[in-house]
């Protein structure tokens, strides 16, 4: 990502085999489950109707990109201790890496925003705020952004400014007679990615799942009381409490699903954007195998969403067992023209759906 030194100390032959055995793993489930989240979105009706999977469409989009256009390439230079794809395609996959990374936490971002409206505002505040054009516009700004901090300075140079001669000492490696694709930057360019593609998204993130905890916990004090109040003997007025409980608890487990999500996003590259900030610092003395450790972390982010998804949402689960099943009956919805549903479960601020 922002800094990628390559590991000057080397690998041994079973070291290799270990890595290459592992990296070959994180790639085919990356690409796998990441085409299953699209391909289930694509054919399930009902999935298609929530908002949120939209983002999550294009975050699956993204992390299938890294693990196609990005992965493979470092892993080759990883096993292989050396680049031999010329330096204008280092520039390439460099860039493509910083922009996909930034993108997918820039979506998930969306996401947490996207829920905060859905459970913390009312759901005509959420209709309003959630248009189709304005999710359009947030979908491009993910992919958009990214590309101030990626393309646009990495083509230009203004990473390598004031460390040239260190990047040129780096980038060939006299004693193996190997050269490296390497990516150093300056202290002005490490702030700024990193608090762009990082710090301010996760903030943000943070700020939001915060609101939705308190408002969880305010629903869960609200439905306590009314069950200490008794079930009312109105029919008419049980059948809205009914539905407002099971609403509650549907946002809730929603909201808790993703904070799962989010966190294993944040576990995954944090240790990366710490040092990436901190190497500068202390004249890049961070070891090479530990910047590999770092981003190879990183990107087995690109392949746990899929599982997330499958293990914790229910709606997701269907459609992968669909799927894989090759459609079979069993696991199919009950038709609706055989029972009744409550609007909640599909209507209550056009989300309840969203992480059962």
């Amino acid at each position: 990502f922002c800094v990628l030194p390559s590991s000057s100390e080397g690998f041994g032959v079973a070291e290799k085999i270990v890595l290459l055995t592992f990296i070959s793993a994180v790639i085919l489930m990356a690409i796998l489950g990441n085409l299953l989240v699209m391909v289930a979105v694509c054919r399930d009706r009902q999935l298609r109707k929530i908002k949120t999977n939209y983002f999550i469409v294009s975050l699956a989009f993204a992390d299938l990109l890294v693990s196609v256009l990005v992965m493979p390439f470092g892993a080759i230079e990883l096993v292989q201790d050396n680049w031999i794809y010329g330096e204008m395609f280092c520039l390439v996959r460099t860039s493509l890496d910083v922009l996909l990374t930034t993108a997918s936490i820039l979506h998930l971002c969306c996401i947490s925003l996207d829920r905060y409206y859905a459970i913390c505002c009312q759901p005509l505040v959420y209709r309003n705020k959630m248009t189709p054009l304005r999710i359009a516009v947030m979908l491009g700004g993910c992919w958009v952004i990214p590309t101030f901090i990626s393309f646009l300075p990495i083509m230009q140079g203004w990473n390598s400014i004031g460390i040239i001669d260190l990047i040129q000492q780096r980038q060939f490696n006299k004693a193996s007679n190997s050269t490296y694709c390497i990516f150093m930057v300056n202290k002005p360019y490490a702030i700024t990615c990193s608090v762009v593609a990082f710090y301010i998204p996760f903030f943000l993130m943070v700020l939001a799942y915060y609101r939705i905890y308190v408002t969880a916990r305010e629903h869960a004090r609200q439905i306590r009381v009314l069950q200490r109040a008794g079930a009312p003997t109105d029919g008419r007025q049980h059948h809205p409490d009914q539905h407002s409980t099971h609403r509650m608890k549907t946002e809730t487990k929603a909201a808790k699903t993703l904070c799962i999500i989010m966190g294993c996003f944040c576990l995954c590259w944090a240790p990366f954007f710490i040092t990436n900030i901190v190497d500068p610092f202390i004249n890049y003395t961070v070891p090479g195998k530990l910047w590999t450790a770092f981003l190879w972390l990183g990107y087995i982010n690109s392949g746990l969403n899929p599982f997330l998804y499958a293990f914790l949402n229910k709606s997701f689960r269907r459609a992968f067992l669909i799927i894989l099943c090759c459609g079979d009956e069993r696991y199919r919805r009950p038709s609706i023209l055989g029972q009744t549903v409550p609007c909640s479960t599909t209507t209550i601020n056009g989300s309840t759906h969203v992480l059962r």
